[in-house]
């Protein structure tokens, strides 16, 4: 890659000692040099609610401009009820208003969800596929991403620990480095 690129990273979880968050940070570790991961964090946004849209919040124009700063979006989430963590969707909701000026148009993007159950969040990371598709996000397809038994691969610090998940996060962080270049050339 020529550029180095700036990668919005979107932890769904808002917990303090957070799995994901401990991801997302393994993953910021593990990136290529061609690759800038930052975490934009989502806790802060207010519900979404379509009647601001003609005099929106301060933090939804925050929000929207450093998505639309980014040159692609990763997504770290756990599962909620098999799906994504209402703080996410929210996240989502917001940068995509008002219709027709979505912050997240045609941002390559990668999903990867983590979680103490062995399926490692399915659920949440198909959903969350689902949406990004309507929003004009091409998906990094392959290599796709659950990390079951994520409560185990972490020590008290928050350091992965686990060699076989740090060569599988090595691999996926470097997939989405060529994902993005692939889609710079078009």
């Amino acid at each position: 890659m020529d550029a180095v690129r700036d990668v919005a990273v979107f932890v769904g979880s808002l917990r303090r000692d957070s799995i994901n968050r401990k991801v997302a940070h393994a993953l910021m570790e593990l990136a290529p040099p061609s690759l800038k991961l930052e975490i934009v964090e989502i806790g802060q946004l207010p519900l979404y609610n379509q009647d601001s849209d003609q005099n929106p919040p301060k933090s939804y124009l925050d929000f929207r401009a450093r998505v639309k700063a980014a040159g692609a979006a990763l997504f770290v989430t756990p599962e909620h009820n098999r799906s994504v963590p209402a703080a996410l969707k929210n996240a989502i909701d917001v940068a995509s208003r008002p219709y027709g000026d979505s912050a997240w148009n045609g941002k390559p993007a990668a999903v990867i969800s983590a979680s103490p159950s062995s399926v490692g969040g399915f659920g949440a990371n198909h959903h969350l596929r689902q949406s990004l598709v309507w929003l004009n996000m091409p998906a990094m397809p392959q290599p796709e991403a659950y990390v079951g038994g994520a409560d185990k691969l972490f020590d008290a610090s928050g350091n992965l620990v686990n060699f076989a998940t740090r060569n599988f996060l090595q691999n996926f962080i470097e997939a989405f480095a060529a994902w993005i270049a692939i889609l710079a050339k078009r």
